[in-house]
């Protein structure tokens, strides 16, 4: 009996990692939107089981970054611009309700919180983009958590990998400077407990991420050995 559960968590935690792999992957736009992921080859590349990459494909498929076709497999998924106007619109809706719930509710320690996460993402600038675009939208993901909303934590945390995507296929180029300055502006308004400020400047952010979606060229990457970065990473 001890022996069944000692092999359940190790196999959850593997599935765990494959997936935080993948995930981390797709985002950081080293796997593209329609890229084949062939549970074999993942498998192989990471040491694991099919049952246990097929177990994290179905996690992603639920959050919106992987698609399981019946009969060819799973690919990452290729959201229309249709689909990425209705994530930002919902996404809009939901930020505005963290900020709402979060106003007069901060603690010094949870102020310094938000602030040591931007100054991780200024610091990420300067050496990788890729980095940069996932802190800042782990930022909305932090806001989220501090709500102590668990339903909340959860949209936020889909629309945010699903706005990802969405940036990675059709956003036109930024500077991440721009992220910074209206994260550390949103936190000021949120220290200040000033609820009309701090809504209008993330409403303001996330219109602004909004109006940068621009149809780009997606470049075909090779699939076998862009996972083995991620998985050094999580010890797979």
């Amino acid at each position: 009996m001890t022996l069944t559960i000692r092999n359940q968590k190790s196999a959850g935690s593997k599935s765990d990692a494959v997936y935080r792999t993948l995930k981390r992957a797709i985002l950081d736009q080293a796997l593209t939107a329609g890229t084949k992921l062939p549970e074999d080859s993942i498998g192989e590349r990471l040491g694991v089981s099919r049952t246990i990459v097929r177990q994290a494909l179905a996690r992603l498929n639920g959050e919106g970054l992987v698609e399981l076709r019946p009969h060819k497999g799973a690919c990452v998924a290729e959201p229309s611009l249709d689909d990425g106007r209705n994530i930002f619109a919902v996404r809009r809706a939901l930020e505005a309700l963290a900020i709402d719930t979060l106003i007069g509710k901060l603690t010094p320690q949870t102020i310094r919180q938000l602030e040591a996460h931007v100054a991780a993402e200024d610091a990420a600038k300067a050496n990788s983009t890729a980095a940069s675009v996932r802190l800042a939208g782990e930022f909305h993901v932090l806001l989220a958590m501090l709500t102590e909303n668990d339903l909340l934590v959860r949209y936020v945390t889909e629309l945010v990998s699903r706005s990802s995507l969405i940036l990675s296929l059709y956003a036109r180029p930024h500077s991440a400077d721009c992220a910074v300055s209206e994260h550390r502006e949103i936190i000021a308004a949120l220290a200040q407990a000033d609820r009309n400020k701090a809504i209008a400047l993330m409403e303001h952010h996330i219109d602004a991420i909004t109006t940068r979606a621009l149809l780009k060229a997606n470049p075909g990457n090779d699939f076998p050995d862009l996972l083995a970065a991620y998985a050094r990473e999580e010890g797979l």
